[in-house]
């Protein structure tokens, strides 16, 4: 019995093979990776067909001098206003230029957070507030119920720590920076996104910090008057030049950024701006323009989708609508005045009355006779055309003349009666396979 069993299993095993190796699907499957969960059924054979959609290349450049997030929390703010611009593309340039005045400024709405916040700390030293919920560090796990006893704590212990694993890195060399790199790189993240709530920034409020973490490209220059617009105007040109994005957002209010934007709007590319300023030069320029509240909410996320609805239709109309050409309508119209000054100028009647006469000075022939202009190129044509040759005429009208006498003269009763053949021996008499020939090689004669 046992036998039996194992030479069944045997036997369903090697049947299992045979048919994985004979199912050509199960081949495919192995060597091919599927996206769709579903398996092989799912598999859309026309998805190679369809035609791919390009997107935008999209540039956001902000101008922080003149529009900087106060208001607003930087890190969300820009992580909003990329959102908001994907709708338009891809995204893959974020740059932000400012001088050091715009990275030591605190605005009011933080100075009044920072107020608020030490008033608390004294009443709650003081026992008259109570929090209702601890104050947790996200570095060790501890809880404290006093804001200022948690601040100590972090400053003290964690601080320290990171102090000191800086200057263990910094003094490394080699191999063995990499390693301390590798391993303090998670407390150090840790740290870093504990400390972001917890102590207060010594210069500023963490503008540059923020911005650098949402992915932009922050750019400090010289405290001279407009020399952010000068670098971000120049950055600007020279990524147009280079044919690097098709879409350009400019995050500003300054009117000095208008004439980039016709240019840019000159070479083909679609111009945003982000701005506060609902009647500004700027957005009386651009194709599309959102305000700070808009990003924030997410309005202007919605709206680009219009926008870009819009955008393909004008290209379209583009491709349909006529323009006029000064240069080359000049030339259409120029060419013909000469056609019909030209026409004008020609006497039809005297050449057609000295064609007439030509044709009457010629001699006396027939019309057959006359000489063709054209020359016939075509050999076909020539194959085909029948001329007239007298002498030939002559020879088949002579030749017609003598069969008919000789067959006044014979005898067809007697011809007729002699079908044994004498009569194709008779030496007078003309035989008719003769006269057969004859005129077959007068004929072809006459058609050569």
């Amino acid at each position: 019995m046992v036998v039996l069993l194992k030479s069944f299993k045997l036997f369903c095993t090697t049947q299992l093979r045979m048919l994985r190796i004979l199912d050509p699907f199960t081949l495919l499957s192995r060597s091919c990776h599927f996206e769709s969960k579903s398996g092989f059924n799912s598999w859309d054979l026309s998805s190679p067909l369809r035609p791919k959609i390009t997107k935008n290349n999209v540039a956001i450049f902000w101008d922080l001098d003149n529009k900087p997030p106060n208001s607003f929390p930087p890190y969300n703010t820009a992580v909003k206003l990329k959102a908001a611009m994907a709708s338009f593309g891809v995204v893959r340039y974020m740059v932000a230029y400012a001088n050091h005045h715009a990275f030591t400024h605190v605005p009011q709405v933080v100075r009044e957070q920072r107020k608020e916040r030490k008033i608390l700390n004294q009443l709650e030293n003081r026992g008259v507030i109570k929090t209702v919920e601890p104050y947790l560090c996200r570095v060790c796990g501890r809880n404290f119920y006093s804001n200022e006893k948690f601040v100590n704590h972090f400053k003290q212990i964690h601080e320290r720590e990171q102090i000191k694993r800086l200057n263990q890195i910094e003094s490394a060399r080699g191999k063995m920076r990499v390693k301390l790199v590798a391993k303090y790189s998670m407390k150090m993240e840790k740290y870093k996104n504990a400390a972001r709530d917890i102590l207060t920034p010594k210069v500023g409020y963490g503008l540059a910090d923020e911005l650098k973490r949402a992915g932009f490209w922050v750019r400090t220059v010289s405290n001279k008057p407009q020399a952010a617009d000068v670098a971000l105007k120049n950055h600007m040109v020279d990524m147009m030049d280079r044919r690097r994005v098709e879409c350009m957002v400019l995050v500003s209010d300054d009117s000095d950024f208008a004439d980039i934007l016709k240019e840019a709007k000159l070479r083909c590319l679609k111009t945003v701006v982000v701005g506060d300023v609902n009647d500004g030069a700027l957005k009386r320029v651009a194709d599309a323009g959102f305000s700070w509240s808009e990003i924030l909410m997410g309005k202007a996320k919605k709206e680009a989708e219009s926008v870009v609805g819009k955008w393909k239709d004008r290209d379209i109309l583009k491709r349909l609508e006529w323009t006029y050409n000064p240069e080359v309508e000049k030339k259409v119209y120029d060419l013909e005045d000469e056609v019909v000054e030209e026409t004008q100028n020609v006497d039809f009647e005297g050449i057609v009355s000295g064609v007439v006469d030509d044709n009457i000075q010629e001699d006396n022939k027939a019309w057959w006779e006359l000489d063709s202009d054209g020359d016939v190129t075509s050999q076909s044509l020539r194959r085909l055309e029948w001329t007239y040759n007298p002498e030939l005429k002559n020879n088949v009208c002579s030749f017609e003349d003598e069969v008919a006498e000789e067959t006044e003269n014979e005898d067809f009763e007697g011809i007729v009666s002699g079908v044994d053949g004498d009569y194709m021996q008779n030496e007078d008499s003309i035989a008719w396979s003769d006269l057969g020939s004859n005129v077959d090689a007068v004929f072809s004669q006459s058609c050569r």
